[in-house]
Formats: C-alpha cells, structure tokens, sequence
C-alpha cells in the first residue's frame, strides 16, 4: 500500500502529511535538486486550512504567522468599506495569518521529518506515467539514472507549470492569460497601524488609474502589489530610481530594505479533468485563478484534505472505489466557485474597455456616499471553504434551502455540505481533545443534540459506516456553551453527520435516517 505524491510544494507536502495521518505510506517527489525558499510567494493561509495543518502536526504555521482579521478597501485616500471577517463558532485560529511560503514550507518539511511512512526524493523528474492494472508507475529521471517507482494511487500537484505532467495524463488546461502585469515587493519597514490588515486601494494618487494591495507580514515585512503597465520593465525600473520612488510614496521617509520583487501576470485555468483513472490532480497543476481573495494555496489544501481521506478509506477497505470518482465531483465544482470569484474580481480591477472602466469609476465615486454602490465594488472575495450542497455524498434537508453565496465577510448558511464551525468540548474520557473538529477529522462523527436519542443515533452510525471509523458525540454533555447548537442554528433533535474533511453531509431527525446518511457519505448512495 503506497501513493505516489507528485510535487514537493505545500500541496504536495500537505498531501504527504495527511496520508500518512491515515497509516497510508508516501513517496513525495519533487523534480527540483532541493528546495529552493525565495520570495514570500502565497502568504494568506486561511482559518480552515490553519486548522488542518495543525492536525498534521504543522502548528507552528498558525503559531508564527501574522494574525489579521480586518481588510480595508479604499478609492484614493479615502475608505469605501471595511470587511470584518466572523467565525461562526470559536476556532482556536485565527481568520488569516499571513508568512511567507518559504517559511509555511519549512514546518511542513519539519513535520514530515518527524514522519516515518514519507519518503521524500528530490531530483526525480517525471518522464512517464503509466497504468498497468490496479497501480500507477511513474517513470523519473534522477541524478543517478532513470528509475520506476509504483503506487496503489497518485496525486498530481507538481504545480501550475508542470505541462508536462497533464500532457502525460491527457488532460487539457483551459481557461485565460491576463495580459495586466503585477509588480511585487516584499520590504522590511516600519508602518505603525498598518500591522494587522489588508489594505487595497484603488485609484491611489501614487499608482493612479491602477490598484496596489499591501499585506502585512511577520518580523516587520510587507508584501505590496502594484498593478503596473503590460510592458513594465522591472530592472529598469531598478536601474532608474523609479521602484525606489515608488516604494517611498507608500513609506514615505521611513527606511526600508527591499528583500525581493519580481513581476507577474494572472492566469484563470482549470483542468478538463481532475481524476484519470488513479491518478488525482490537485493544487496549480488542476486550477489558476487571480490571487486577489488568496484562493490558490488555500484552495490547494482543501483538494489534498478531500483526496487523502478517500484514498485511504478506499485502501483500508472501509469504503468502495466508487468513493474516488467524487473527488473531481466536489474538488472541480470548488474550482469553478474559485474561477467565477476571482474572474469577476479581474474584470472589475482590469476592465475590458472604455465603456467597462467608466462605468467602474463611476461606481466608485458613488460608492463614497451610496451603500448601495459600496456593496457592487469588488477587491477581492477572501477564501472560504467550499459548500458541497450538490456531492453524490450529501444528504440534502428540504427544510434547509440553500439561500446563495452568503455576503462577503460572512459566514454561509448552515446546510448539509458546509464545513462544521468549530467549538471547544470537554470529553472526560479524552482530556487531550480540546475542539470539536478534532474528533470529525478521526473518521464519520454524529453530533447529537440534546434532546436527540444518543443510544440509537450509536446504533444507527454503526449499522452505517460498517468497518470505518465513527462515533458520537452528545452535545449535551460534551458541548455545554452550545456554541455548536447556535452556528448550526440547531434543533435539540437534530443529529448532525460529518466527514472526516469536517464538512457536515446531513442532518436528520430520527437516528434510523443516519444509516442511509452514512453509507451515502462513504459513496454508497443506494
């Protein structure tokens, strides 16, 4: 029992991580000769993803990161709209943090360290992939000469450039190139206030006509985005003074270092499949969007959390193959959530033609007085866990209608497929469970409400879920603060079902229903 895990970035070492949390062993591969820590590159982490790495023994990400929960939007010198962003339970973590790539990689690496089942090779270049019965191999090519290496399953998540690797799986990369250039910098420099949020400006005196967006980071480092000319020209823009005039119209006399720049441009792209047989795309290498709402890394987590959990249930036999196929089912309609979000934030931050942008600076000049206008000006929708209302492993409730994508900020509706919010809860048997999310990561949990039936509900799971792990917990006794009653917006006979990706997948009221529940959850919707 082997998966083959490939790409060494935070994907793929979060994909390592999480298969091995369920016993299954991994050989990580990554083409580079070493890692290679330049530039802070994906800086957002998001609450959800904090959270799960935390269970992967990467603590350290939340622990050192830059807490903020507060994004600031501006038309000139002036405030549109401040988003504050709500946790609908009590969460040990934080909103956002915001650190480097480098270092996000670096604690991975540790934690995988401390893990005996990944075998991490460097320098092996993917040439083939091929699927001979019940297995994948994968050709390398290596310092040492070419090698065959041979999974039960493979995850795909060597990256957005990796052509090579969807050219080998015949898989299609679809989707537009922004011809706008973004110029970033990461200075060290000292900005009082500006701390522990997001700041994004439109129109700003210093970049007329165009956008910056200025994130905070640890040890006094700010990462900013300048939208810059198609043709911008970054050494001589060095070369000339003008980066140093730039940077000073931000930070004024205040000193600074520069630590790294580089120019980029966006793509929007998503794979024309993302599972070919027993392989499974993920991260860069399935899905491109714009950066603005930080929704690459924090969507590439989520893809290897959905991935990891069916492999392994699929090789312990706890679950039927037929659970894989929902992969590309949950993690392409994720995508296409993404790719909606982030083109209209493009479209509105890079209009098309002259009509487009008259009519977005008319919206902003009304925006300064009209909340109605306010509510229509789009710097970027932050990450959010997906809802997976339409999985084949949802259960859905004809009493809890699916109202839309909840305002920005907010948390969404609780209906069967969101992510459970997460509470503290006391087990006297298990001191060292601390929050609910927890025990939902160990396998299918039943939250039981306080006037649920606790024996059945029991009896029901385990008819279920068969061999795979389950339990239940009674809120009641477990859950006093009723934290999880309110963000559920729960009746005291609800009985809530949960995946081990912490999505909830139904809610019933009588504890017979969770065995049709459960079996549903494990892919077996008969």
């Amino acid at each position: 029992m082997t998966v083959l895990v490939l790409g060494a970035g935070p994907v793929g070492q979060t994909a390592a991580l999480a298969l091995a949390r369920w016993e299954v062993p991994v050989i990580l591969l990554d083409q580079r000769p070493q890692r290679d820590p330049v530039g802070s590159k994906a800086i957002c982490q998001q609450r959800d993803v904090l959270d799960f790495w935390a269970e992967l023994g990467a603590g350290a990400i939340a622990e050192e990161g830059l807490t903020w929960s507060r994004a600031r939007t501006f038309h000139r010198d002036e405030e549109l709209f401040v988003v504050d962003l709500s946790d609908p339970g009590r969460s040990p973590y934080p909103p956002f943090v915001n650190i480097s790539q480098a270092r996000t990689e670096e604690v991975l690496d540790q934690a995988i360290a401390r893990h005996h089942l990944i075998d991490v090779r460097w320098g092996h270049r993917v040439t083939a992939i091929s699927q001979p019965g019940d297995s994948v191999t994968v050709r390398c090519e290596t310092p040492d000469g070419e090698v065959e290496l041979t999974g039960d399953y493979a995850i795909a998540c060597a990256g957005s450039r990796a052509s090579d690797v969807r050219s080998m799986l015949g898989v299609e990369f679809e989707g537009e190139s922004f011809d706008d250039a973004f110029l970033i910098c990461d200075i060290e420099a000292g900005l009082p206030g500006w701390e522990q949020e997001r700041r994004f400006y439109f129109d700003p005196t210093w970049n007329p006509g165009r956008q910056v967006l200025i994130h905070p980071c640890p040890g006094g480092l700010f990462r900013i985005d300048w939208q810059v000319d198609p043709d911008f020209d970054l050494e001589a823009e060095r070369t000339s003074g003008h980066l140093d005039r730039r940077i000073r119209q931000i930070v004024g006399d205040t000193s600074y270092r520069l630590d790294w720049s580089s120019v980029y441009r966006f793509h929007a792209r998503m794979a024309s499949r993302f599972l070919v047989g027993r392989v499974l795309l993920a991260g860069d290498l399935a899905h491109l969007v714009a950066p603005f709402g930080a929704r690459g890394l924090n969507s590439g987590v989520p893809d290897v959390e959905n991935a990891a959990w069916k492999i392994a249930w699929v090789l312990r036999g706890w679950a039927g193959p037929e659970l894989l196929a929902t992969y590309e089912q949950e993690r392409r309609a994720a995508a296409a959530e993404n790719l909606e979000v982030t083109s209209a934030t493009m479209d509105f931050l890079v209009p098309h033609s002259p009509e487009a942008a008259a009519r977005r600076a008319a919206l902003l000049e009304a925006a300064r007085r009209d909340p109605v206008a306010r509510a229509q000006v789009d710097s970027g929708r932050l990450a959010e866990p997906f809802w997976y209302l339409d999985s084949p492993l949802t259960t859905p409730a004809d009493d809890r209608p699916w109202p839309g994508r909840p305002p920005r900020g907010a948390a969404p509706e609780p209906v069967p497929g969101v992510i459970l919010p997460d509470a503290p809860v006391r087990l006297a048997e298990r001191p060292e469970v601390t929050h609910v999310r927890q025990l939902a990561r160990a396998g299918l949990l039943a939250l039981a409400g306080p006037a649920a039936d606790v024996t059945s509900a029991r009896e029901a799971l385990a008819a279920g879920a068969g061999p795979a792990p389950h339990a239940v917990l009674g809120l009641a006794e477990n859950e006093p603060s009723g934290i999880l009653l309110d963000s559920l917006k729960a009746h005291p006979a609800d009985i809530w079902l949960v995946r081990p990706d912490a999505h909830t997948c139904a809610v019933v009221r009588d504890p017979a229903e969770l065995v049709a529940a459960a079996r549903r959850a494990l892919g077996h919707p008969s």
